[in-house]
């Protein structure tokens, strides 16, 4: 067979394995095919290529007649002489968007664990609460469930309150990093920031207009794009921030107003490591320096330099690098 005949033969295979495997990652029937949502395919591509399934639990964490529903990605085949790692996103997203860069790199030294949290991606709970408290409960139920006895846990924003509360109150947590992630603010200081935004801060961090999501997109990293066309910002906001967006803002407003809801905060007696950007315009840089203070001789600190809050984006290889260096190494 000629080498051309050849090569077209293998496209023609390549392309039908590619229209076969997208045919697998249904798309909901009220949202149309868009850059975004092929972006939203090719992330799960990404995430099965990476040797990661997806677990939907039925957990119950509150009694009475609540049902939570939580989603989550696992290791399609555990392997022993691996770490469990779980990957905990905060609001500006979902599981799959928030740790695409970090999931090729991270699964080659872990297995991973990567949780939508309630409410976000396709978990959900007929539950009224809405504390960090509840979303702590809920991934430490999943990862029973799951049969995970011992973990790390890596938490980014407001996944960085629940992987703190998590790591508080979870004996099969052995180390946690926290990644740039308020968790020691005070009230007062809660209520200046969002004061200081000079508007509702839920149409900032949940936006649902494309001015609001570039607005976000700027005070989130250090160098964001200048320019995003207007229709790709409107597709991202139908997609990541229409559903679930009450329980989202009394999520928001329950964080503003508890925090991670442990007074007085404690010092953990785990190795901990805390990442944050020099330049966040979200949690400043003070809030790592006092976080890292109250922990004491097993915190470690890392500020990474000309890097905003979404720092696992603008530099997913030094953060990538910085999480498997502390792990691997208190494993050892």
């Amino acid at each position: 067979m000629e080498a051309t005949t050849l090569r077209h033969l293998l496209h023609r295979i390549l392309c039908c394995l590619v229209v076969y495997l997208l045919t697998l990652i249904p798309i909901p029937p009220n949202r149309r095919l868009s850059l975004v949502a092929l972006k939203e395919i090719h992330l799960s591509l990404l995430f099965r290529i990476c040797g990661l399934s997806t677990r939907t639990l039925t957990i119950d964490v509150g009694g009475g007649n609540a049902a939570t529903s939580l989603h989550i990605w696992v290791p399609r085949r555990r392997r022993p002489q691996k770490h469990a790692l779980l990957l905990i996103h905060g609001f500006g997203g979902n599981s799959k968007w928030q740790f695409q860069r970090q999931i090729g790199p991270l699964s080659r030294c872990f297995d991973l664990y990567i949780p939508d949290l309630v409410y976000f991606g396709r978990s959900f709970s007929s539950s009224g609460e809405r504390s960090v408290g509840f979303q702590s409960r809920c991934v430490s139920a999943a990862m029973r469930g799951l049969g995970v006895e011992k973990y790390s846990v890596a938490g980014i924003s407001y996944g960085g309150f629940v992987a703190f509360r998590l790591a508080t109150e979870a004996e099969e947590v052995e180390r946690l990093v926290i990644l740039t992630s308020g968790i020691c603010a005070t009230a007062k200081e809660m209520r200046e920031m969002v004061a200081g935004e000079k508007r509702d801060v839920t149409e900032i961090l949940l936006p649902q207009r494309a001015e609001d999501l570039m607005i976000l997109m700027r005070r989130s990293m250090y160098r964001s794009p200048k320019w995003v066309p207007t229709f790709v910002l409107r597709d991202f906001v139908e997609l990541m921030y229409k559903d679930h967006r009450k329980e989202r803002v009394e999520l928001l407003r329950e964080l503003l107003s508890t925090g991670v809801d442990l007074h007085p905060l404690p010092v953990l007696n785990k190795d901990i490591l805390i990442i944050w950007g020099d330049k966040d315009n979200v949690f400043p840089i003070s809030l790592a320096h006092r976080l890292h203070r109250h922990l004491g001789q097993n915190a470690r600190l890392e500020v990474i330099q000309d890097v905003g809050h979404a720092l696992q984006l603008e530099k997913p290889k030094i953060v990538n690098q910085l999480i498997e260096g502390f792990i691997l190494e208190s494993v050892k």
